[in-house]
């Protein structure tokens, strides 16, 4: 089992009703859902339907020997304790290297510092990155020597520095593909994104084996 520290929307925000719908798969409940009548659209959101929608604040990791769940929850929540809930800068759907992400629009200080806490609030429970894990973070071959280290270190790169929120929408698209879905996720999403969001959990994502789908377990509250 892998498990992961995200951001993602409650269940009663439409965002995660619509952002359900456009990937095909709500993470909360794992049903599947009819997607919008697009070309090819399965395919495009194939990876991130499988992660769930979300944004990631630690990033996938198996737990130690001898680590439990009631553990890893404790540890969460201890955490989650000094953490006050904080408003959301509002989204955008942005074309992200080629991605099509949902992103803030602002910077958000809140966002980095959850993000960090979160990195090294349970690093202590995670186990070491298998030579193949190392190998899947690294894609396309070596690493700058910045991400290199934090890899190294927090088994991941996009931390601390290198952190940058999205809750990823689509695979890396070709130029006809960008031409096409970038104004159809933008007439998508749009109307969904003035609504004020404020972050008031950490939710806990589990993988039960290399391949399954992402779900939701828990939603620890912040109680700072």
């Amino acid at each position: 089992m892998r498990v992961a520290l995200y951001y993602a929307p409650p269940i009663e925000d439409p965002l995660h009703a619509a952002a359900s719908t456009w990937l095909g798969r709500d993470a909360e409940t794992n049903a599947p859902k009819r997607q919008p009548d697009l070309p090819n659209i399965a395919a495009i959101t194939e990876d991130a339907r499988g992660y769930g929608f979300h944004a990631t604040l630690k990033a996938p990791f198996r737990l130690a020997e001898g680590v439990h769940w009631n553990s890893f929850v404790e540890a969460v929540e201890h955490l989650a304790a000094g953490i006050r809930p904080f408003d959301l800068p509002p989204l955008a759907v942005q074309d992200l290297h080629g991605f099509l992400a949902l992103r803030e629009t602002q910077q958000s200080h809140a966002l980095q510092a959850l993000a960090d806490l979160c990195v090294a609030g349970v690093d202590h429970l995670r186990a070491p990155l298998s030579e193949a894990e190392l190998a899947k973070r690294r894609k396309n071959g070596q690493l700058p020597p910045a991400q290199e280290a934090l890899l190294q270190r927090w088994g991941y790169t996009y931390v601390f520095g290198e952190f940058f929120f999205h809750m990823t929408l689509t695979r890396r698209l070709t130029a006809a593909e960008k031409e096409l879905y970038l104004p159809a996720a933008t007439d998508f999403f749009d109307p969904l994104l003035e609504q004020p969001r404020r972050v008031t959990d950490i939710a806990l994502f589990t993988q039960a084996a290399p391949g399954a789908p992402f779900t939701i377990a828990q939603r620890v509250p912040l109680k700072g």
